[in-house]
């Protein structure tokens, strides 16, 4: 597969929607991932990531503009020994409870679907991170409608054991910006990722759409000491 630019695929799209990357730097060092969401009515403008547990959730910025949060507010990253889950949607939990009862991830996310947002029907997508003992290892994962028929559920999963250097993978929810807006198709891109967490998150926060765009948060794990890095931007501060 060939590898893009995570620059051209956001400014290529002005609405990607939600989307999670996940890989490894070039030297090697460090787990990478970052999620970020965006948004076009005013209710889904109004949040912001806050730190939550050593991962985040989402809070309306502005309380009284809350209209239905539901869809909106949910804890995007927890952790759970020594995995990370990031996903975009409540689904996190299901994923934390079910795994901490020895269930797989693929079997968790067995138990959810698409979102009921007809007729968008968003997909839920969802990683999981392990690092255990110097190794990394990392799943993608998306559930979808067939094609906009809210009666049948598409599931996919990815897996990447041992990725390598230099190389990220990208799943949003949304494949491009017209209505109603059309699931993410096809396996989660090959992008690049920096050494740099600096340059990284600040990459992707200048090539999300400008009137779209609403948080980003960015974390890099050590492979050998566990050590994190995190970085979390709200276009609402």
């Amino acid at each position: 597969m060939k590898q893009l630019s995570i620059e051209t695929l956001l400014q290529e799209n002005a609405y990607p929607g939600r989307g999670i990357i996940i890989g490894k730097t070039p030297d090697g060092k460090h787990a990478v991932t970052a999620y970020f969401i965006m948004g076009r009515s005013e209710n889904s403008r109004n949040r912001v990531f806050v730190p939550s547990e050593g991962g985040i959730r989402t809070e309306a910025y502005d309380p009284s503009k809350l209209v239905d949060p539901s869809l909106i507010i949910y804890a995007p990253v927890r952790l759970l020994g020594d995995y990370t889950i990031v996903t975009n949607g409540d689904q996190t939990d299901t994923i934390y409870d079910l795994m901490a009862q020895g269930q797989t991830f693929e079997q968790a996310l067995r138990t959810r679907e698409f979102e009921p947002d007809g007729p968008n029907y968003t997909p839920r997508i969802s990683g999981i991170m392990k690092i255990t003992d110097g190794i990394f290892h990392y799943a993608l994962s998306i559930l979808k409608s067939n094609n906009g028929d809210p009666s049948s559920c598409n599931r996919y999963t990815f897996t990447y054991e041992n990725p390598a250097a230099g190389e990220a993978r990208f799943i949003h929810t949304y494949q491009e910006n017209v209505e109603p807006l059309p699931s993410f198709e096809g396996e989660p891109r090959l992008v690049n990722v920096h050494d740099d967490i600096e340059e990284f998150t600040g990459m992707i926060w200048d090539n999300l759409n400008e009137d779209n765009k609403v948080s980003l948060f960015v974390r890099y794990i050590n492979i050998e000491t566990g050590a994190t890095k995190t970085r979390i931007l709200n276009k609402n501060v």
